[in-house]
């Protein structure tokens, strides 16, 4: 904040967050938390949880010597691929976790939350999702660490068991309202079966939309007055799917036993086009009571220029005329879902596997 003839102006990152949405930083590595940055970013720009994911993972440990005394010590234990990342991952998330704490505290566990994927290479293995997922959170043993589980066919209903286990799901790789309502559901499937078997409700859950693949898949294919609308318009059409999902007698019900409703989170918001607005997306997707979860550069973009101007309209707006322009233009937007979906479990099992390759490779070199 700063103050103008007399008044207290609110930062960007402030005002998102005075809004009511919050802002979670899509990054983790060892140095934000060894140097003191992301206990900054908290205090100066209102970052009030974190998200991570294979290939943001990956470059942490490869593109750095601080895991490399943990990875020789582990690799003399025995420890080998998976079973030594996930002792990595695990070390840095907790840490966060505990940061994040008294957030989580203070707003009753709505917020202040960190993010741990299970293996990518498990999207197609609903028993071997759920075991994982129950294992890595009862490792971590800090209530306020998701578990990501994508929002794929197998991984829908492991979402459902996990939640019913009592395992806090970030659901990821959603690229669709109908993706995001699907992944609804089967956080209120579980919570349902908890009600129904005299458990408690109130086992917290996020829904994580991915913004900017869906332009980067047009940009070839639309007419210039359609650039950079396609994402923006899957994000009001989703907002609004929520909105009424939320509102539903059913979430009513559900909260009526404690259960708190799973939260819309907008994912993959930096900007990919060099020539646009790095805060483009934000902008366009403010939103109460939902997340925006952004890489460092779009963060310090938005503390330093954004325009916070106001919430995005509840009801979708013109996303629907959108859509309809862009169906127009010969895009299949259902096909197009799809396929951004199987890709990004593609992209993130092509991380998952130069990670392993790179631990391997490493706990060789340093044990040498």
């Amino acid at each position: 904040m700063h103050c103008r003839n007399g008044e207290t102006a609110l930062t960007p990152t402030a005002r998102l967050h005075d809004l009511g949405q919050s802002l979670w930083l899509d990054n983790i590595t060892r140095k934000l938390l060894d140097d003191g940055t992301l206990a900054r970013y908290v205090d100066d720009l209102a970052v009030t949880g974190l998200t991570a994911n294979p290939t943001i993972l990956q470059h942490a440990i490869k593109g750095s010597a601080a895991y490399d005394a943990d990875i020789r010590g582990l690799s003399a234990a025995g420890r080998r691929g998976e079973a030594l990342f996930f002792d990595l991952a695990l070390a840095d998330l907790t840490r966060a976790a505990d940061l994040f704490r008294p957030t989580w505290e203070h707003t009753h566990g709505v917020d202040g939350w960190v993010s741990l994927e299970v293996s990518p290479l498990l999207a197609d293995d609903t028993a071997g999702s759920v075991a994982a997922a129950r294992e890595l959170h009862a490792r971590a043993a800090r209530p306020n660490l998701f578990i990501k589980i994508p929002g794929t066919a197998a991984g829908l209903p492991a979402i459902e068991e996990a939640i019913f286990a009592g395992v806090p799901v970030n659901v990821t790789l959603l690229f669709s309202a109908a993706q995001v309502l699907a992944a609804a559901d089967a956080w209120l499937r579980g919570i349902e079966r908890r009600i129904a078997a005299g458990l408690p409700a109130v086992v917290a859950s996020v829904a994580s939309l991915f913004v900017s693949r869906w332009d980067v898949a047009v940009a070839p294919r639309v007419p210039p007055d359609l650039h950079l609308k396609l994402g923006i318009a899957v994000g009001h059409q989703s907002l609004a799917a929520y909105n009424a999902w939320q509102a539903s007698p059913r979430v009513k019900r559900a909260m009526n036993f404690g259960a708190p409703p799973q939260r819309l989170l907008f994912a993959s918001t930096g900007m990919k086009d060099p020539q646009a607005s790095p805060t483009r997306y934000v902008e366009a997707l403010a939103a109460p009571f939902t997340i925006d979860t952004i890489p460092e550069a779009t963060l310090h973009a938005l503390a330093e220029r954004g325009r916070i101007e106001g919430a995005a309209p509840a009801d979708g707006g013109d996303c629907e005329a959108v859509l309809a322009a862009h169906r127009a233009a010969g895009i299949d937007l259902d096909a197009l879902a799809a396929r951004l979906q199987t890709d990004g479990v593609a992209a993130f099992n092509a991380s998952w596997r130069d990670l392993m390759a790179v631990l391997e490779a490493r706990g060789a070199a340093l044990a040498g």
